[in-house]
C-alpha cells in the first residue's frame, strides 16, 4: 500500500462473490494464499475448488463472547471488505460484527472497503470527485456510508489504513440485465434518463489490487471506466450488443406507474464520476474503457447468464 505492498503476506477477502474471487485469482497469480469469508456452505465449496481456504460466518450475528471458535488473527493480513449491507435499515450492522470477530492483538495490515458512488445522493448529472460531500439520500446508500464510517473510525482507533473504494454501477459476464431486457421491462426515454457510471468487473478487481499496492491511508477513490452515459443508453447498448429488442420507452410519469420503487430510487438520482484520483494515484490502465468493450468482452467469454 503505497509502495508498502510488502507488508502483507496474505489475502482475507469478506463477502467473497464474484468480485472477490477476481480479486483473489489476480493475487494467486502474484502467488499469495487467499482466506475468504461467506455465509454458505455451497459459497465455501465455490472457494475451496478456485484455491482459496473457506470460512463460514453469518455476519448477521455477532460472535459469542463465550464461544470457542477463536477470533481472527489478521496480522500481516491485507483484508478486502466486499459483504454488502442488510436490505433493510439504514445502518449495516455487519461490518461491525465483522470487526467483533477480529483478534485486537494481530490487526490486519490493512483494509479495503468496497462502497458505491451512491453516498454522493445526486448531484444534479454534475461531475463529482473524491471531496465532493456525501450526502446518501435512500436507505441502501446511507448504509454503506454507515459502513464507511465505522471502518474509517475504527481504522483510525487502532491505527490500520483504511481505504475506500466507491463504486459506479458494476456489469461483466453474468452480471447484465438481460433478464430485464427480455421481458421487455421499459426505460426512460434517453434524454430523460439520468447520468450513470459503471465498470466493468475485471477492472474493478485490478483497481482493487492498485489500491492494495499504491493508495493511501484514509484515502476515497472513485472507481469508474469514466465514460458517462445515462441508465436508458445502457440497457439500449446492451441489447443492440446482443441482437435484442430495445426495451419499450416511457415517459417520468408512465415510469412512476410501471416501475419498481427499487428503480424509481436509482431514476431519482444522476451523477458523472471524475476518476481522475483511480487514474493517477492508483495508476489504473482501463482494459474495457467503454461500455461496448466490456461488452464484447463479456460476448466473448460465452459466460453470461441472465441476472436473477
Amino acid at each position: 500500500m503505497n509502495g508498502q505492498e510488502k507488508d502483507f503476506e496474505q489475502i482475507f477477502i469478506v463477502g467473497c462473490g464474484d468480485i472477490g474471487r477476481r480479486v483473489a485469482r489476480l493475487w494467486q497469480q502474484r502467488g499469495l494464499p487467499v482466506s475468504g469469508l461467506v455465509r454458505s456452505h455451497a459459497s465455501a465449496q465455490r472457494l475451496a475448488q478456485q484455491g482459496i481456504r473457506p470460512q463460514q460466518q453469518d455476519l448477521d450475528h455477532p460472535p459469542r463472547l463465550s464461544s470457542p471458535t477463536p477470533r481472527l488473527a489478521l496480522n500481516r493480513t491485507l483484508v478486502y471488505y466486499f459483504a454488502p449491507p442488510p436490505k433493510t435499515g439504514e445502518q449495516d450492522p455487519r461490518v461491525g460484527h465483522f470487526l467483533e470477530c477480529i483478534d485486537t492483538t494481530t490487526l490486519p495490515t490493512a483494509l479495503i472497503y468496497l462502497s458505491t458512488s451512491g453516498v454522493y445522493g445526486d448531484q444534479g448529472g454534475r461531475l463529482i470527485d473524491e471531496d465532493t460531500p456525501a450526502r446518501p439520500v435512500v436507505p441502501r446508500a446511507r448504509r454503506r456510508y454507515h459502513a464507511e464510517q465505522s471502518l474509517r473510525r475504527w481504522g483510525v482507533e487502532r491505527g490500520v489504513p483504511v481505504i475506500t473504494l466507491r463504486t459506479g454501477g458494476i456489469y461483466g459476464p453474468g452480471r447484465l440485465p438481460l433478464r430485464r431486457i427480455r421481458e421487455r421491462v421499459p426505460v426512460l426515454h434517453e434524454h430523460l434518463a439520468p447520468s450513470t457510471n459503471r465498470i466493468h468487473a475485471e477492472d474493478l478487481a485490478r483497481a482493487c489490487l492498485a489500491a492494495a499496492e499504491r493508495g493511501q491511508a484514509g484515502r476515497i477513490y472513485n472507481i469508474s471506466d469514466g465514460s458517462h452515459g445515462n441508465m436508458s443508453e445502457y440497457f439500449n447498448t446492451i441489447a443492440d450488443c446482443f441482437g435484442l429488442p430495445r426495451p419499450p420507452a416511457i415517459s417520468l410519469e408512465e415510469a412512476e406507474q410501471q416501475l419498481s420503487a427499487g428503480m424509481l430510487s436509482y431514476l431519482r438520482e444522476s451523477r458523472r464520476l471524475d476518476n481522475r484520483r483511480m487514474r493517477e494515484e492508483l495508476g489504473v490502465v482501463l482494459r474495457y474503457p467503454d461500455l461496448r468493450q466490456g461488452l464484447a468482452a463479456c460476448i466473448e467469454e460465452q459466460e453470461i447468464t441472465p441476472e436473477p
